[in-house]
């Protein structure tokens, strides 16, 4: 009969929680960096000049079309044959941002999209510029509109962290199935896994329908 050995968990609690720290900010800075590259590459693929387009476009489909366990080999394997040496957690935080970017941009773009053209037409008319209209009327209201979207893209890319143990990334899958593969205790140690992502991906939905609501009360205060 299977048991559930808490104590043998409790005795590696701070290299549980080490490890669940460094995925928590693996996410977050990952998150962070590829909203940001998410928004220049979804302004790219609205881009009339083709010759911006085009790449953008193709970066895009190169990223969603490949798994991400072979674009984090390529950056951390493949790397140093271009001149570019990074530390296990720098390729994992850049491949994951890399990797999301390419699912924020089509999230941003569809919220661009979604703008009611008479109300980029009307701000035209009263002289905004094309940056005070992406700042001022379509950044704000298409953000309300996508962030389940930006919510859900949020919560793959934290289950994603857990490739990064393959790459030596001392997070909290890497430090699991280390515990695991010293004691064979694997049930205990994929139990807490499995719960772990859980609760983050739960922090990461609440977060987002926090964030949910305090924009439709700045819009609502706004209109």
């Amino acid at each position: 009969m299977m048991t559930f050995d808490a104590q043998l968990i409790l005795n590696h609690l701070p290299d549980i929680a080490s490890g669940f720290g460094i995925t928590i900010l693996c996410t977050l800075i990952a998150c962070f960096i590829a909203m940001l590259l998410g928004l220049v590459v979804a302004l790219g693929l609205m881009s009339k000049a083709k010759i911006l387009r085009y790449p953008v476009r193709l970066y895009v489909e190169i990223i969603r079309g490949t798994p991400f366990l072979i674009q984090l080999f390529l950056l951390y394997y493949g790397g140093p044959s271009i001149g570019l040496y990074l530390e296990p957690i720098e390729a994992g935080i850049f491949a994951l941002a890399c990797n999301g970017s390419a699912y924020y941009a089509e999230l941003f773009r569809a919220g661009f999209n979604a703008i009611p053209k008479g109300q980029l037409d009307a701000a035209k008319i009263i002289g905004l510029s094309r940056l005070q209209i992406i700042v001022r009327i379509q950044i704000p209201q298409m953000m309300v509109l996508i962030i389940p979207g930006l919510v859900n893209v949020s919560i793959i890319l934290g289950k994603e962290t857990a490739i990064l143990s393959i790459v030596t990334v001392p997070e909290l899958a890497f430090v699991l199935i280390g515990i695991g593969a010293e004691t064979y205790a694997y049930a205990e140690t994929l139990t807490v896994l499995a719960v772990s992502y859980l609760i983050l991906a739960e922090l990461t939905s609440r977060f987002g329908g926090w964030t949910e609501k305090r924009l439709s009360k700045y819009m609502e205060r706004s209109i």
